[in-house]
């Protein structure tokens, strides 16, 4: 029997501690609840790129549903994923518009147009391993390698909670607040509040938080009047793409890094889930090249499938493709509301790092899971040294810079793994 192209997902009522595959789902009801978490779970990342680069944040807020959706039916909805702003192209950005970090970016016409090149590209990798499949890939991406990229995703990003979301000593008391509400929930409660353990722990962090500031002046409030002023619809503040050779070649090598990141979040799917995505990646590939070329037509960032949204289906055990449609439409309608944007920045940005905690530690998990899976054996030195070194420099940001361009922790990392694992294999067969 041939495969329909969407999925006819089949509707379960698991328990606690069962898994929801990516052709089931939960009652509509529940799946949109989901829905509004993974949304949530991105938001903090979706917008802090395009504010550190001088883009408007509800363009890359449309964009991210724009995208999910357009990932969604070019993977035939097999492929459980929410793409949101990608952090890989703010350093080139910057470099490419000599952007000052604060207000709108002056030039971002000419990063746009880098962007949709970058996506060109990308899309053209894409088709690639769809006609000649993966295996070129797997042979330098063994489960040592890939799960160590796995996790120096989530440890990478540890600093930018800890280090840039708590001021003072209250804020970090109320970031510590809110993890320890996350975990209650995810250790205390049952059914569908333990599923939302991200949504139920921010609101009951949220509404402590402001009993605190707002009703016992321990801190600053939390201040609604930008949610009150805001206009319920309202459109983003669009941008055309402009063509400059310059700002192309500082941005397209920034596809390396998301090849590599969605395939090190697709492998993490797969060993969470069980089910073969290997066969998907191609269009996967092709999917986000695509949604980032669209993206940045309009005045959106580039955009990649979302580590932080893997912590939640990693919490959750929920991986169905519905919720991920679903999330797709609600930011996708939410673009048009600057009421909601201003309701979301006005949540207190030590409770959003503390969320963040939370959520970059399960991706840091995630890869160790795919070490435990696959049993990769530490007692040979060559999976010992290349997980050391991997996970040493990218959670240290190590960065080397090639004239203008500059790779980051993330991508030393990866690409430090994939070079050292073939190094030391070769070293082992001598």
């Amino acid at each position: 029997m041939s495969e329909s192209f969407l999925p006819r997902w089949r509707e379960v009522r698991p328990g606690t501690d069962d898994v929801v595959a990516p052709d089931e789902r939960l009652p509509w009801p529940q799946t949109s609840v989901m829905g509004v978490q993974h949304v949530i779970a991105m938001f903090g990342s979706t917008i802090l790129a395009p504010i550190l680069m001088g883009f408007d944040p509800n363009v890359a807020i449309l964009m991210s549903g724009v995208g999910t959706l357009i990932f969604f039916l070019l993977t035939g909805g097999r492929v459980p994923s929410y793409l949101g702003s990608s952090f890989a192209f703010i350093g080139v950005v910057i470099a490419a518009t000599g952007y000052g970090g604060s207000g709108a970016n002056a030039n971002i016409g000419v990063a746009l147009g880098g962007i949709m090149a970058c996506g060109l590209v990308y899309t053209l990798v894409g088709f690639l391993v769809q006609a000649i499949g993966t295996r070129w890939i797997e042979r330098f991406m063994p489960p040592v390698v890939t799960g160590a990229i796995v996790a120096v995703i989530g440890l990478n990003l540890a600093a930018v909670p800890i280090k840039n979301m708590a001021s003072n000593n209250f804020e970090s008391w109320m970031q510590a607040l809110t993890f320890v509400c996350v975990g209650m929930v995810a250790v205390v409660t049952r059914g569908m509040v333990q599923r939302l353990l991200i949504l139920v722990g921010l609101i009951a962090a949220s509404v402590i938080y402001a009993v605190l500031t707002n009703g016992m002046g321990l801190g600053k409030p939390v201040d609604l009047s930008g949610v009150a002023n805001a206009a319920w619809i309202g459109m983003p503040n669009f941008a055309a793409p402009q063509f400059s050779a310059q700002a192309v070649f500082m941005i397209v090598p920034v596809v390396i890094i998301l090849v590599v990141e969605n395939l090190g979040h697709i492998k993490a799917v797969t060993a969470m889930t069980g089910k073969d995505l290997d066969r998907y990646m191609g269009r996967a590939f092709i999917g986000d090249g695509v949604a980032t070329m669209v993206s940045g037509s309009v005045g959106g960032t580039g955009v990649t499938t979302y580590a932080e949204n893997i912590g939640v289906m990693a919490a959750t055990r929920i991986y169905s493709t519905a919720v991920f449609m679903v999330a797709g439409v609600i930011a996708l309608l939410l673009g048009f509301s600057p009421k909601f944007g201003a309701l979301i920045q006005a949540i207190p940005l030590p409770i959003m790092g503390g969320v963040s905690i939370v959520v970059f530690g399960l991706i840091a998990v995630a890869g160790a899971k795919i070490w435990v899976d696959n049993r990769v054996d530490f007692s040979q030195n060559q999976n010992l040294i290349v997980a050391a070194i991997t996970l040493i420099i990218g959670t240290g940001d190590f960065t080397l810079k090639f004239g203008s361009f500059a790779l980051g922790g993330i991508g030393t990392a990866t690409f430090g793994a994939i070079i050292l694992y073939q190094l030391f294999n070769l070293g082992s067969k001598r």
